[in-house]
């Protein structure tokens, strides 16, 4: 079911189990960042992981998914609870600073794994919150 799959795809994020995202992923994966390219393939979606591990730790509360009775969509709407830990390139310098945003993330499904995932928050939000 594709609220189970969104579901694991969650756990994993917030247990910081990158391998847990990617086996819930299909290996020609597009992931749509938020003001950023698409990126294509797991070997990318993993490079982004890192990098953001790097510089964020997050958690994701209030997660409500939602999917099509058919299976090939989904969404979740959710609380992203984080700390700005080292200085992203173009973005305010990394103090430690806290924030709490509004997310929600867009999914399409085939085969049992998600091969789109575009996720959307408001970045002026953010930049005004850890500046």
């Amino acid at each position: 079911m594709s609220i189970d799959v969104i579901t694991r795809y969650f756990a994993a994020f917030n247990a910081g189990d990158v391998d847990g995202m990617l086996a819930e992923l299909s290996d020609d994966i597009a992931h749509h960042v938020n003001e950023g390219n698409v990126r294509h393939g797991k070997e990318l979606f993993r490079a982004f992981c890192d990098h953001m591990n790097e510089s964020y730790r997050e958690n994701l509360t209030d997660i409500v998914a939602f999917a099509t009775p058919d299976g090939t969509r989904g969404a979740a709407e959710f609380t992203v609870n984080g700390t700005y830990l080292k200085t992203d390139e173009g973005l305010p310098e990394a103090k430690g600073q806290t924030y709490v945003l509004p997310a929600g993330s867009f999914f399409t499904l085939k085969d049992g794994k998600i091969c789109r995932v575009t996720t959307y928050y408001n970045l002026a939000d953010w930049v005004r919150q850890v500046s």
